[in-house]
């Protein structure tokens, strides 16, 4: 145990670290090189471009790693399956539906999208997140049949997805903006939306540690988890909500984020086996690192033009998880 304690604490230590590596670069790459972070403290429109533009940017996709990250690590334990990801009760295709409502009826000129991409798209998409999940919930009736919530979770998304798409071909001049959001981009990102995604993450953090013992008992079986005296029904409905919070946080300020969420548990559990309260932890600072880093990697790739990071990321984690397929396979075949 204490060796178990010693590797999730280096763990933990190595990836700070790291994100405090790729935060500075992150706050010197852009369109005018290292040039604006060297001259910042002398140069007020560096100064801007640096604190203003780059900074919250990198810190918010941390932020937003960060947030799916947790949710990956409590979908996974809920549903006790490591293919689990923060999309499985619709709420990806519930936060596409918010932005295509919200875009259909405030316009689609320059002008309008702007002031709801500022004022309305955030809240639009957390909305229709948190309505999505509410709405798989009632379709399950409730969260004691785990593959009932799973199933009804793939069909609200398949309907949302399709509502979605009927805004979209009835006011096609939305097109671009919802694809900008359903390719991801922190490119939006301020310091008000690190506020709010920093709340929701310490808030979050908090919840899944709270409730990480549920996890671990899940993880036993369903018998074990009842005979050690837990109140499932109610602690998975917390469960729910923290996945949901996390997920909508995050889809809110950035779009939709492809395998972030999903393979950052992954990684974490490749390193150092722990329990949920650690690795819910683990897999923040883990999913914080790698969403900042494909954002970093999606603005110098090409630049001065930059890459959408959601595009990035799915490469990127449908690579890892086609790797690690294989390996499971030829290990497999080697027994």
């Amino acid at each position: 145990m204490k060796s178990e304690h010693r590797l999730a604490l280096g763990l933990g230590v190595v990836l700070l670290l790291l994100g405090g590596i790729v935060l500075t670069l992150g706050a010197g790459v852009g369109s005018t090189g290292f040039e604006s972070l060297w001259g910042a403290w002398h140069d007020p429109v560096a100064m801007q471009i640096v604190w203003d533009i780059r900074l919250p940017r990198t810190l918010g996709a941390w932020l937003a790693g960060a947030l799916l990250g947790l949710a990956g690590a409590v979908a996974q334990g809920l549903f006790r399956n490591p293919l689990a990801d923060p999309y499985l009760l619709g709420s990806a295709s519930g936060a596409s539906l918010g932005v295509a409502a919200a875009l259909w009826l405030f316009g689609a000129s320059p002008a309008s999208t702007q002031w709801v991409v500022r004022l309305g798209m955030t809240g639009a998409a957390f909305l229709g997140a948190v309505a999505a999940v509410m709405l798989t919930l009632l379709l399950a009736r409730g969260v004691q049949q785990t593959l009932r919530l799973l199933l009804a979770g793939v069909i609200v998304g398949v309907v949302l997805g399709a509502v979605k798409d009927l805004i979209t071909i009835a006011s096609a001049d939305i097109l671009q903006a919802i694809q900008g959001f359903m390719l991801g981009s922190t490119g939006l990102v301020g310091w008000s939306a690190c506020a709010i995604m920093g709340a929701l993450a310490l808030v979050c953090l908090l919840l899944g540690w709270a409730l990480a013992p549920v996890l671990d008992g899940l993880a036993l079986g369903e018998s074990t988890a009842s005979s050690l005296g837990l109140p499932l029904g109610a602690m998975r409905a917390a469960l729910v909500a923290v996945l949901a919070l996390a997920t909508g946080a995050a889809v809110a300020q950035t779009g939709l984020i492809a395998f972030v969420g999903l393979a950052a548990p992954h990684l974490v559990r490749s390193a150092v086996k722990t329990t949920h309260a650690r690795l819910i932890i683990l897999s923040s600072a883990m999913g914080g690192l790698l969403l900042m880093s494909a954002d970093l990697l999606a603005r110098w790739l090409i630049a001065p033009q930059e890459l959408p990071v959601g595009v990035l990321t799915a490469v990127l984690g449908g690579t890892y998880l086609l790797w690690l397929m294989h390996r499971r396979s030829a290990k497999g075949g080697a027994r």
